[in-house]
């Protein structure tokens, strides 16, 4: 294994670099000071092209050959095959892309990004336009390094959702979709739960030590990871030893920065539950953006919005924040974090109306690289699907083309699709783990999530991206990707809540 040895080292240097990457781009989010943008892009730049060149070297390409070699005879699903086989998937990937235009990239997104953050609170797209039409240039680009496509948009797909494509996404949303809207329209057709006991004013800091206080429950290890601000929430890692997240605070909203609080720790779960001597090579990151966004939106939904969550933390919320809910019944609590409402943010969305904030963006981005929408006229296009598909009006831009942060810090195209991936998957893992272990629900009454999280780890979390995101899926619930258990997640949750009928669970297919 003397060449497979040779080639774990150079890995561990490009993980570095990478990852060192990473850190610049967490600090840009969330303490560099603006006088710090420009350089930052060229850094960032800089450590990209490095860790692109050291990757696609001939020396690299030599070593995986030798590599094959020497694990031919293991099997399959032994670590080092699996290390050689993913090393070889990303190598061919990165070595059709030209290191100036992944360099070109990484600067750009840095520059996109910082404009972004003046922009949205602006209202302001028309400083964005060129920005994006220069982002969209670039993510056509570096599709088109790709020959043996069906669609534009299949390469970048690919990047975060291995062995998906544009079809194959669309055919799960079609589905979705034609299953999902009957039950939209009989939810929406009732009179919405009072939400108000929300709205209340609650500081930062007690908000954030609630939410701290219950991820330190769900196994988030602080040895291993923090909590930062930022304008728009996410997840990164600078090495399995270090799991970062980061929240936002509304005082005026009393649960937002709780449940983006347990999403991003859903994510960190994940990386944190890598085996350890995985790190500094391929393996050592979630196997797709799906699986990823699995995690997060089980903790954060139907984990952390259970009735049995509540049972258990509600009265520790009411003695965090006793004028604002002492007086109020957790039923009515329950129904608030519950409520389902057509409403402008996606991130603001509820359960049911979520994916179809995700199925918009999916159809403008293919739009956008397929040729049929301009960057000129996405505002106007977007109002006019959103209106379409929600019935509510976009009053401005801010609340609509440029309210999310994916199309202005990274490529346009390949990954939106795995939002609903996930969504989907959360409950297939958590069905299957149920049936494992049928005491997980009282376990959640009691505020015990030992036992969840234990079967998370062995199934999904330990392998890191060993296996692809279908075996994984295959490997822990014994089927492919299915609709089913997710439709009957939200029609066992929403018929009580909202008085549905026997012909509406009918109309959307649920069994």
């Amino acid at each position: 294994m003397k060449s497979l040895a040779e080639l774990r080292k150079i890995l561990f240097e490009i993980y570095d670099l990478k990852h060192a990457g990473a850190l610049l781009s967490w600090d840009q989010t969330t303490y560099m000071p603006p006088g710090g943008a420009p350089a930052r892009g060229r850094q960032l730049a800089l450590l990209s092209r490095l860790a692109h060149e050291r990757f696609t070297a001939p020396e690299v390409g030599r070593l995986l050959d030798a590599a094959e070699r020497e694990v031919a005879s293991l099997p399959a699903d032994s670590d080092d095959a699996a290390l050689v086989r993913v090393t070889r998937r990303e190598f061919e990937q990165s070595v059709l892309i030209p290191t100036e235009l992944v360099s070109a990239l990484s600067e750009h997104s840095a520059e996109s990004y910082q404009a972004w953050t003046l922009a949205r609170p602006a209202n302001d797209f028309a400083t964005m336009r060129p920005i994006l039409e220069k982002t969209l240039d670039l993510s056509r680009r570096i599709a088109e390094c790709f020959p043996d496509r069906e669609s534009i948009a299949d390469p970048l797909i690919a990047f975060s959702d291995y062995g998906m494509k544009a079809a194959s996404v669309r055919a799960v949303f079609d589905e979705l979709r034609t299953r999902l809207v009957p039950i939209v329209r009989a939810i929406t057709s009732r009179t919405p739960p009072d939400a108000s006991c929300l709205a209340q004013h609650a500081t930062a800091s007690e908000q954030l030590d609630f939410g701290l206080g219950v991820i330190r429950k769900y196994g988030y290890d602080f040895d291993r990871g923090r909590q930062d601000m930022t304008h728009h929430p996410f997840m990164t890692k600078f090495s399995l030893g270090d799991v970062r997240i980061t929240t936002r605070v509304r005082e005026e909203d009393m649960t937002d920065a709780l449940f983006s609080t347990l999403h991003e720790c859903g994510h960190a779960l994940y990386e944190q539950g890598i085996r350890m001597d995985f790190e500094g090579t391929p393996l050592a990151n979630g196997t797709s953006s799906g699986v990823h966004e699995s995690q997060s939106r089980l903790w954060e939904n139907i984990v952390g919005r259970s009735r049995g969550m509540w049972e258990h933390f509600y009265p520790s919320l009411q003695a965090a924040f006793p004028s604002q809910l002492s007086k109020v019944p957790l039923d009515t609590f329950y129904r608030a974090i519950n409520r389902v409402d057509r409403s402008l943010i996606r991130v603001d969305a509820d359960e049911v109306t979520y994916n179809l904030h995700v199925m918009l963006r999916f159809g403008l981005e293919l739009d956008l690289l397929e040729g049929r929408v301009e960057v000129k006229d996405l505002a106007n296009v977007w109002r006019e699907r959103f209106e379409a598909d929600f019935g509510l009006p976009v009053p401005d831009d801010r609340r609509g083309v440029l309210q999310d942060v994916h199309w202005y810090s990274g490529v346009i195209g390949g990954v939106f699709q795995g939002y609903t991936l996930g969504n989907i998957l959360s409950a297939q893992f958590f069905d299957a783990a149920c049936a494992a272990h049928p005491g997980i629900p009282s376990d959640i009454v009691a505020g015990k999530f030992d036992v969840l999280r234990g079967w998370l780890s062995e199934n999904v979390y330990q392998h890191g991206s060993k296996f692809t995101a279908d075996e994984v899926v295959r490997r822990a619930t014994g089927k492919p990707l299915s609709l089913d258990p997710y439709l009957a997640y939200l029609w066992g949750k929403y018929q009580p809540l909202y008085g549905l009928r026997e012909e509406e669970r009918t109309a959307a297919g649920v069994a």
